[in-house]
């Protein structure tokens, strides 16, 4: 646990340390047990086929390479370009909320967009939907998971608006956690410019952001940026939410001294428990982690208050991955409170309890309480 101070976080020391190559072995084995989303999941449907279920679209950005001019097949290597594609998606009937496997979820169609015009065109045209939900995925993900997750997302009202994902170039690997520090590092300049044309098109209505692990640093940097910029205009009409963020405490410190409170909170999901950040935390050199804060410390929702940011407490919801990094997707289900989480509009400290409550500090819950001192 750690606690905010206005220049700095800070973090005791970890009481016991696992070396880490065996946290990384620990790691590897938990996430095989996931079955991977593999491209020949990507190939259309047979044409009218019809499943029965939701249909939607997802409109997709990325500094992923393409691995051929005519094709929506996109690979590790980086792009200097951004490329831009459309995918309908079904999701099946009866399907369980967090699933994103096939069939679950399939793609029937898909489509090259040949600008970022076209794209906003297409987010334009919607006649049932102008705010736009923008997921940008984490760590150890390929092109096909992230496409899948963000469809995942929408069908279970966690992203709200139109869905649109911003792709970075994941290696995809637990081995390849270096390669993809460097991935979002390159695809900074790519988000800034994305937020900002999604915010000047007085066509689109209000802009969710939903970023998740390294994806929240991804982001962060891109929010400083826009500051550094002066776009004020731009960050007054976003709503962002960092799920299980992989930053250094210092680093984002250091970037909020920078953006300063954002109008709408900047809403925190965090997880001590969660195996991927410690294993993150390792390899940074016992660096803690943002997305490990600890709600119950009262100095958490004093700062939190100064800087305009929601943290929350998600321990108590259900992973569904073996490393507990994964508890966002489940905003969705009938027990949690997405809606309070989406439209909370106070700063401060929260939790959301095992039966679906978001409670706000200082807590008062029975079974399993978080209770500061």
């Amino acid at each position: 646990m750690f606690f905010l101070t206005p220049a700095r976080l800070t973090a005791p020391k970890a009481p016991r340390r696992l070396p880490r190559a065996a946290l990384l072995a620990a790691a590897m084995v938990l996430s095989a047990c996931a079955p991977r989303a593999e491209w020949s999941l990507m190939n259309p449907s047979a044409p009218g086929a019809d499943s029965g279920g939701a249909q939607f679209e997802v409109l997709a950005v990325t500094t992923r390479a393409r691995l051929a001019p005519d094709a929506n097949i996109f690979t590790a290597a980086r792009s200097a370009v951004p490329g831009h594609a459309l995918f309908a998606i079904a999701a099946a009937p009866g399907r369980a909320s967090g699933q994103i496997m096939p069939p679950a979820l399939v793609v029937e169609r898909q489509a090259i967009l040949t600008s970022r015009a076209a794209l906003l065109d297409r987010l334009a045209a919607r006649p049932d939907m102008t705010d736009v939900g923008l997921f940008v995925h984490g760590y150890n993900m390929n092109f096909p998971e992230s496409l899948l997750r963000t469809a995942q997302l929408a069908a279970d009202d966690v992203l709200p608006g139109a869905p649109v994902l911003f792709a970075w170039p994941s290696e995809a690997r637990m081995q390849g956690y270096l390669h993809d520090r460097d991935s979002v590092t390159a695809s900074r300049d790519a988000l800034a410019d994305l937020l900002t044309d999604l915010a000047r098109d007085r066509r689109l209505g209000r802009i969710d952001v939903l970023a998740h692990s390294m994806g929240a640093w991804l982001t962060v940097e891109a929010l400083r940026q826009l500051r550094l910029a002066g776009r004020t205009d731009v960050l007054g009409q976003l709503s962002v939410t960092l799920a299980a963020p992989d930053i250094d405490v210092d680093v984002f410190a250091a970037q909020m001294a920078v953006i300063g409170p954002m109008r709408q909170p900047m809403k925190i999901l965090v997880a001590p428990d969660d195996r991927a950040l410690i294993l993150s935390s390792r390899i940074s050199g016992e660096r803690v982690r943002l997305g490990m804060m600890d709600v119950a410390d009262p100095r958490v929702g004093r700062i939190a208050a100064a800087y305009n940011i929601a943290v929350i407490d998600i321990s108590e919801m259900q992973a569904t991955d073996g490393l507990r990094h994964d508890r966002y997707a489940g905003l969705g289900s009938a027990a949690s409170p997405r809606t309070q989480v989406n439209d909370l509009r106070r700063a401060g400290a929260y939790v959301v309890t095992a039966v679906g409550g978001l409670v706000a500090a200082p807590f008062d819950v029975l079974e399993g309480a978080l209770s500061p001192d």
